[in-house]
């Protein structure tokens, strides 16, 4: 993702690519050389995980400051927000937020992502393309922090550094289904993540249909990442994945596609999906994965299983 801001992220499903930026680089280690005994051990495991050392997590902590958070929503313009996707003005939804990280060209970007009931009470849901590239093993997005209910430069739950983040091994080798587990540590006090905020429920084999709520940080203006945008749509089976009438684009990215979600008192959801991909340059609808077993196992490496 060469990207210099998140909300381009969000891939264009016409052609399954990130939508503007940089050549793509490369970045091979010494071990692509492993013994071919041990790659296939690895891709034996239907889950894919990036790990983060203890330093790597206190320096994301450091970089990503309130000025940086603020500053790189300025960098990028989508244009503006089409009709279907409204701010929210409901009660604070804690669990939602802004997932910050540099990407594998080495650009401060972001996406959206969710806090949710796990065994370890540390798991966030968002796509797997806000991980890494997808048919690209070796361009892992760095320094990743997620700040729950982030609005307008406020983090009022203050904010928590990825230590894990699990992938389907498809998306890693084929770009295919386009979600991601995400495990995070404490924050500033020593507390989890869903004692801080709580954590919206999710659903695995649910069968498609029924009315969705999609949210995001969109790039698109005025918000500019900075508001919390969301679409309501009847969800729809559609090539394998499921489609809602939306227009967000980028930096929406990972956001959650709630059902029975009550607009009135912020509560009720259940996360079925995540934003994953757009229908056109000009947006009318936004693809989601359908969770299946795949995306449990990804899920349970998250939350510790």
């Amino acid at each position: 993702m060469p990207e210099t801001a998140p909300s381009r992220t969000l891939r264009r499903r016409a052609t399954g690519l990130a939508v503007a930026g940089t050549a793509l680089v490369l970045a091979v280690p010494a071990q692509a050389t492993a013994l071919t005994g041990q790659a296939t051990a690895a891709s034996a495991d239907p889950v894919s995980v990036l790990k983060f050392t203890a330093k790597e997590r206190k320096d994301a902590l450091a970089y990503w400051t309130p000025a940086r958070m603020t500053a790189v929503g300025k960098s990028v313009d989508l244009g503006p927000t089409g009709p279907k996707a409204k701010p929210w003005r409901g009660p604070t939804l804690k669990t939602v937020g802004r997932l910050f990280f540099v990407n594998a060209s080495g650009a401060d970007t972001w996406c959206t992502a969710t806090a949710v009931k796990s065994a370890n009470r540390s798991a966030v849901m968002t796509a797997a393309h806000c991980v890494r590239r997808g048919s690209s093993p070796y361009n892992t997005n760095m320094s990743m922090v997620f700040v729950p209910a982030y609005h307008k430069g406020r983090t009022p739950y203050g904010a928590f550094a990825v230590r894990q983040a699990a992938t389907p091994r498809t998306w890693e080798t084929d770009s295919r289904n386009d979600m991601a587990a995400l495990t995070v540590g404490t924050d500033k006090n020593g507390k989890k993540l869903t004692d801080v905020v709580g954590g919206t429920p999710l659903a695995f084999n649910r069968p498609v249909g029924g009315t969705v709520s999609a949210l995001g940080y969109s790039a698109t203006r005025p918000q500019r990442g900075e508001e919390l945008l969301r679409c309501t749509g009847t969800a729809k089976k559609e090539d394998g994945q499921q489609a809602i009438s939306c227009d967000m684009s980028g930096g929406s990215s990972g956001g959650p596609w709630l059902a029975d979600f009550d607009a009135t008192t912020g509560k009720g959801g259940v996360l079925v999906s995540v934003n994953s991909a757009l229908d056109s340059l000009t947006p009318t609808k936004m693809f989601g994965e359908v969770w299946k077993t795949t995306a449990k196992k990804v899920y349970d490496r998250a939350q510790g299983r």
